[in-house]
This record gives C-alpha cells, structure tokens and sequence, in this order.
C-alpha cells in the first residue's frame, strides 16, 4: 500500500553474526582451503578469501567475502555485517589498494577500489537481483555501504 513503510528484515544477534565469520575461517584454515569457498552461480554470491595490508601495522589480514563477477573485476559490498562501521578489510584496502584474492579458480593479485556514479547503481542492482532485502539492510547502517571492485592488478614495470 502506498505509504506503507517497509521493515527492515531482522538480523540475528551481533555475536551470532561474528561467531559465523569465525566458523566460516576456521573452516577455511583447518581444511586448508578445501572447503570455505564457492563460485557464484546465478542467482547467488560466491565466496573469496581477501588479503589485505593491515592499515596500523603492514601485516596481512585475511577475511572471506561474498562476491559477484562483473567481467574480470570481482564485486564485493563493505557491509560489516550490515552493523555500523566500516570493516576493517575496506580501511585497510582504502590504505593499500592491492592486496590477493583467493577464489575457487585461483590466486589474483587485486587493486581494490569503490565503484562510483553509473557503474555503482549498475552493480548494486545485480547485487539487489541476489538479495531482494538489499535496499532495507543497507537502510540500517548510517552512511552509504561502498560497492567495492576488485580488479586483477597491472603487472608492474621494474
């Protein structure tokens, strides 16, 4: 009905949601990589291990995220659990833009950066195609969730 406010979908408790990342890279650590990612298929996300510089203190740090593909580029969101607050992941990439994606086809070395203008509203709709409930989880969260694009890096001139 027109004028009628949509609800945001309920979201488990915060320690339910970080419990799970934990689960999910214990899983990924403990089998070695065997189990813990999976190829997007239509329709659905997949899942990729992202290793990113640490913004404070240079060192790796690796965290499994939800992706689409979007020609070579993997697409990702900065959502943090749909809670407030940047993940650290995105700070660190925002820091040092390169960083290794591990997906089930592979290691890439990426170039991280946020999608912009059209080429954001394209990606968040292919996003919004996967996840009907995009829009009212983005609602929850204070400022705008990054649409972030990871592109295979340009090899380096030496």
């Amino acid at each position: 009905m027109a004028g009628e406010q949509v609800r945001a979908p309920r979201l488990p408790p915060r320690w339910v949601v970080t419990g799970a990342w934990h689960l999910h890279r214990g899983l990924y650590r403990v089998t070695r990589g065997r189990v813990g990612l999976w190829r997007p298929r239509p329709g659905r996300w997949g899942t990729l291990r992202l290793t990113t510089t640490g913004r404070r203190t240079g060192q790796p740090r690796a965290v499994i995220l939800g992706y689409v593909e979007d020609g070579p580029n993997l697409v990702t969101l900065a959502m943090n659990g749909w809670g407030e607050g940047e993940p650290a992941w995105w700070l660190n990439l925002l820091a040092h833009p390169e960083a290794e994606a591990v997906t089930v086809g592979g290691t890439t070395h990426v170039h991280g950066r946020a999608a912009a203008g059209d080429e954001r509203e394209r990606l968040w709709q292919r996003w919004r195609e996967i996840d009907g409930d995009l829009d009212a989880l983005a609602a929850r969260r204070s400022g705008e969730t990054a649409v972030v694009v990871l592109e295979p890096a340009r090899p380096r001139d030496d």
